[in-house]
């Protein structure tokens, strides 16, 4: 018998994959069927691939240098019960996404950022984008990401909005992970190649608001965090943890092991 869930993981950095993800309980622990790819074009090639090869119907998208708390298999199988209780229909949750009203829901540590970001959930909030770090998708629900979006960026946005076009519902839910992040000084032209395809695809819908910044027709979103990012480089940099640290110090400082 298979297991409820399957962990896909798109990984460049095997030492980033051991210490985070490969160290987590529910993975050292073979709660859950794990897939790894690393030799992916793209994350949503990638992730549609692994797609085909799951069992499970419940899959979860992972960043390489995500750390999952003690239990957290628990707090997914909670969430999904809290979910559909309103929404039989749902195809994604996630633990931090962006809400209609363009405000960060969802708890999550970053150590790029030294903190906690996002607000509490109490109940699953309904959003127009996720933080690609952790998705969980239902396979029954016909949803898949999009071959053709380049790079490793943004997917987060758009398989999102591929849901809500599709009528299927997206979530926010109280599952709190660690993501071990390095600190990024900048983006870089992968991001911008991700960025106008999304520009071009829901251009009708525009603006979008994902957890990093603004898509807008007119392509300013991404010029605007270029200019606040360079302005705010070394106040960022100063507040950027270590990623050597062992994950769970930082899940144990959030109450969360």
């Amino acid at each position: 018998m298979g297991k409820k869930y399957s962990l896909v993981v798109v990984s460049n950095d095997e030492l980033s994959l051991q210490r985070n993800l490969l160290a987590s309980e529910m993975v050292r622990d073979q709660l859950v069927d794990l897939h790894i790819d690393r030799n992916a074009p793209s994350a949503s090639v990638a992730y549609n691939q692994a797609l085909d090869k799951c069992e499970a119907d419940i899959v979860i998208f992972a960043h390489q240098d995500v750390y999952f708390p003690p239990g957290w298999e628990q707090l997914l199988e909670n969430a999904i019960k809290e979910v559909e209780q309103v929404d039989t229909d749902w195809a994604l949750l996630g633990p931090i996404g962006i809400s209609h009203q363009a405000g960060h829901v969802g708890n999550v540590w970053s150590t790029s950022l030294g903190a906690i970001v996002g607000q509490t959930v109490n109940k699953p909030e309904p959003v127009q984008s996720f933080d690609e770090l952790v998705i969980v998708l239902r396979r029954s629900s016909g949803v898949r990401f999009d071959d053709a979006l380049p790079e490793f960026h943004l997917y987060g946005t758009d398989i999102a909005q591929n849901a809500l076009a599709m009528g299927k519902g997206a979530y926010a839910c109280q599952l709190p992970v660690v993501h071990n992040d390095r600190f990024h000084d900048r983006l870089r032209s992968d991001f911008a190649n991700a960025y106008k395809y999304i520009r071009s695809k829901w251009r009708e819908i525009l603006p979008l608001r994902t957890t990093v910044l603004w898509v807008t027709k007119n392509g300013y979103g991404l010029t605007l965090y270029r200019l606040n990012a360079k302005r705010s480089l070394e106040k960022r940099r100063a507040v950027s943890g270590e990623v050597n640290i062992d994950p769970r110090v930082f899940s144990a400082q959030c109450g969360w092991e």
